[in-house]
């Protein structure tokens, strides 16, 4: 049986993860691992704190492993546990060991890095709008470390999305 084709969307806030791993999943024709954080925190209750990061880690890696158990050919992670990892440190100065450890063993066979090119949609669950190019420079950073390949996906709706199915394409030929 072959491999499952995963990918990875990474980036900063407001920078269009969400909508690139839906519109991926419709082009496609398949599944996505939605970002559990924002369900998780708009049921909260109260602010976040730094334990909470643990359990959406927790979360989205189980949401991940319960479609993977289906084995499909393709599989859209609209975030990985690389954004909650950089977001821990950013904000708290530190990270779980248990999200350091499982995000360094978690492979895909593709990362897209969404660039900070689309305009800041506020968001009462966003943070940092005057921070965005230092986060990206983290990510980018941290992509150059993987094994896996990475693209930079920009544009705006349509030209977005073409980036990132130009990019695919190279990997999957």
């Amino acid at each position: 049986m072959a491999e499952i084709f995963r990918i990875a969307i990474n980036g900063p806030e407001s920078t269009g993860k969400s909508q690139l791993a839906a519109d991926l999943a419709r082009h496609f024709g398949c599944a996505y691992v939605p970002e559990i954080a924002r369900e998780y925190l708009h049921q909260l209750g109260r602010p976040y704190e730094e334990k909470d990061l643990l359990e959406i880690a927790r979360l989205q890696i189980d949401a991940e492993e319960k479609l993977l158990q289906q084995k499909p050919p393709l599989l859209i992670c609209d975030t990985s546990l690389l954004v909650i990892k950089i977001w821990s440190h950013f904000k708290y100065g530190r990270c779980h060991p248990w999200i350091e450890t499982t995000e360094q063993t978690r492979k895909y066979s593709l990362h897209l890095l969404t660039d900070i090119d689309l305009p800041w949609e506020d968001d009462p669950l966003r943070e940092h709008p005057g921070q965005r190019l230092e986060l990206f420079s983290i990510y980018y950073r941290a992509l150059l470390q993987k094994p896996e390949p990475f693209f930079l996906i920009r544009g705006e709706g349509e030209e977005r999305l073409r980036s990132a199915l130009v990019n695919i394409q190279k990997l999957k030929a």
